[in-house]
């Protein structure tokens, strides 16, 4: 076949390469709806030269238009349920890409832009995101965020939370550890407790209270995320 090159969508120029159509029909295959749906190894084989034959005549040729042929070619053959799955597979894809610009997008945003700017350097008061290390702690919640969009939640509560009918909390730390955990002050407090330095009286003023209870949210986070602990923090 005179085809020699394939067009990246980057616009790089690669060799043409006959396994990438096979694999993909192949990996389109494993997702039919039924067994009576899969197609034989024969079958996706004759789909493959199919394929080289409808694009055999182009010396270049680019990516979608490829995969825009391996759609045409199953559904010729019949094997509509598999196209099905081929075209999900492409839609999935292309959902990642613009995710991916996004993220790179926001990490120029991070790099460059300063916080008074823009909201997405100020969404968490406890970081300096215009200083060396908040802009890293900021790379690294954005990166999280995004895998777990894209390789870890079920697709409609990635929508659920983009359409924000649901708000998914601190998901930069959703596979590492609950955050934000609740603490009943009101049984803490009561009578007073032991921090195991010393004895704590319960607060009798409004402001003691306060200050006991942030010491004691702070100790939660930090016994999840560093080494503190609440005994340190009160002794």
């Amino acid at each position: 076949m005179r085809l020699a090159k394939v067009r990246k969508r980057s616009g790089q120029k690669v060799n043409y390469d006959r396994e990438k159509i096979f694999n993909a029909i192949a990996g389109a295959n494993r997702d039919a709806s039924t067994p009576s749906d899969k197609l034989s190894a024969h079958d996706v084989e004759r789909v493959t030269d199919s394929v080289e034959q409808a694009i055999a005549e182009n010396e270049i040729i680019g990516v979608e238009a490829i995969q825009d042929q391996v759609e045409k070619s199953l559904m010729a053959h019949g094997f509509y349920d598999v196209a099905k799955q081929f075209i999900v597979y492409r839609q999935k894809h292309a959902q990642r890409r613009v995710a991916q610009k996004k993220l790179m997008d926001t990490y120029r945003d991070i790099f460059f832009a300063d916080s008074v700017d823009i909201d997405l350097k100020r969404d968490n008061a406890n970081i300096n995101t215009d200083a060396s290390m908040g802009i890293m702690l900021k790379l690294g919640a954005e990166s999280s965020k995004y895998f777990v969009d894209n390789y870890v939640l079920p697709e409609e509560f990635v929508q659920a939370d983009k359409e924000n009918w649901i708000h998914i909390h601190d998901k930069d730390f959703s596979l590492i550890t609950f955050n934000c955990c609740q603490i009943d002050l009101l049984k803490l407090f009561h009578g007073g407790f032991s921090t195991g330095h010393g004895f704590l009286r319960e607060p009798n003023s409004i402001r003691s209270y306060a200050s006991l209870a942030c010491i004691a949210i702070q100790s939660n986070q930090n016994d999840m995320f560093q080494s503190g602990t609440l005994p340190q923090q009160c002794g």
